[in-house]
């Protein structure tokens, strides 16, 4: 083989259709935009607009609340917890904290804090520290031998 024989496999490269050359071309006349109007035209940003008349995101009512001060918790289940006590990334002896699962790996962020819930089973014996924790989480932690410390326990979680 030589460098003057070498040269693509066929079908490799394939031309780009040139739009707007003709009716015989294939892509001739309106260029693949359909028929005339505004949308056939260059520079047209119409999504949502209704020619004038209110739109109809404009016109459906609002519905619902979004606080400002609400809080968006980091979510950790008991089950990742025991994964990651097996697995050897969290110590079972030392205290788990907000800090200890984000180095641990268990969460990625911390966000406004950490709230327990209690899905996955839990057989380790560990102090948790959080911001919030379920009723069932607290009882599943207290059943294995450990112990549910919340700090700053959220108005909803107040139960």
């Amino acid at each position: 083989m030589k460098l003057n024989e070498l040269k693509d496999n066929p079908g490799a490269r394939k031309r780009r259709m040139r739009i707007g050359r003709g009716i015989g071309s294939g892509k001739g006349k309106t260029g693949g935009r359909g028929v005339k109007g505004q949308k056939a035209r260059v520079g047209v940003a119409i999504k949502g607009f209704e020619g004038g008349q209110m739109p109809i995101h404009m016109r459906i009512p609002k519905r619902g609340f979004k606080s400002l001060d609400r809080k968006d918790y980091a979510l950790v289940n008991l089950g990742r917890l025991q994964a990651a006590v097996d697995s050897g990334r969290l110590d079972a002896s030392s205290q788990v904290t907000g800090e200890a699962l984000k180095k641990a790996g268990v969460l990625s962020r911390l966000k406004d804090g950490v709230r327990l819930l209690g899905h996955g089973e839990l057989k380790a014996r560990l102090e948790i520290v959080v911001h919030g924790a379920s009723k069932a989480a607290v009882a599943a932690v207290e059943k294995a031998g450990g112990k549910v410390v919340v700090t700053g326990a959220p108005a909803a979680a107040a139960e």
